[in-house]
């Protein structure tokens, strides 16, 4: 399970994370909603330990991760597919899916069967070079990648920004198997509500670098919710 708690980050003099606590488990998925500019990628990046954080303490599988290094957390099965995709252009579908073996013991380095049945235009493509994929295309390829590590705690920065909407569906397709292995806990960013209502067990609306609203499914207030997002 991953505790986040009472975190601050600072980008300089500047602070974009003001407080900010977060639960996610196995087998479920926590939304993060807002608009553009609220902090919700600076919370990705401070759980990546992309930026370090300067009060608060992360702790995942009962370990305080605060201090670690991205590579130290993507061996303890932390994934993150970022805003933009960030796939490799120049290297093939195969080349950028065997990226993801990095973290991943030798006897551990192959690509999982789930990536292909969920994805099954990349091994359609797999010589192609990935800058020759669609938007939608290597969006996939991305969230494939980070599946190649295994992960057990999955970071999705607006997976559905700027994609057509079959694979959008595809998209949340996955997310939903994903869920129901149990054994992946996913922290889905979007802006739409629609989509993370599909697919959310627990909510967080934040504005300004904070937390202005949370609720689990069952409690969930839809108005409350918009009217959080249109703060």
């Amino acid at each position: 399970m991953l505790d986040v708690n009472a975190i601050d980050l600072h980008y300089g003099a500047a602070q974009t994370l003001r407080g900010v606590s977060l639960k996610a488990e196995p087998g479920k998925v926590t939304c993060v909603l807002g608009r553009n500019g609220v902090g919700k990628t600076s919370l990705l990046d401070a759980l990546a330990g992309q930026h370090s954080v300067s009060r608060g303490t992360i702790t995942w599988e009962g370990e305080d991760i605060t201090g670690l290094r991205p590579p130290e957390r993507a061996r303890r099965g932390i994934s993150y597919v970022p805003q933009g995709r960030e796939i490799f252009p120049l290297l093939t579908v195969e080349e950028n899916l065997r990226t993801g073996f990095a973290p991943l013991k030798r006897e551990d380095r192959s690509i999982p069967d789930d990536v292909f049945s969920l994805f099954p235009v990349l091994k359609d493509m797999l010589r192609r070079r990935g800058g020759d994929l669609s938007g939608g295309q290597q969006q996939q390829l991305a969230i494939g990648r980070a599946l190649v590590m295994r992960p057990r705690l999955l970071l999705l920065d607006e997976p559905t920004e700027g994609i057509q909407p079959s694979i959008i569906k595809d998209i949340g397709r996955a997310i939903a198997y994903l869920r129901s292995l149990g054994k992946i806990a996913i922290i889905l960013v979007e802006q739409y509500l629609d989509f993370a209502q599909e697919l959310g067990d627990y909510f967080a609306v934040m504005d300004r670098g904070a937390v202005v609203c949370a609720s689990d499914r069952a409690n969930l207030d839809e108005g409350a919710v918009k009217r959080a997002m249109a703060i």
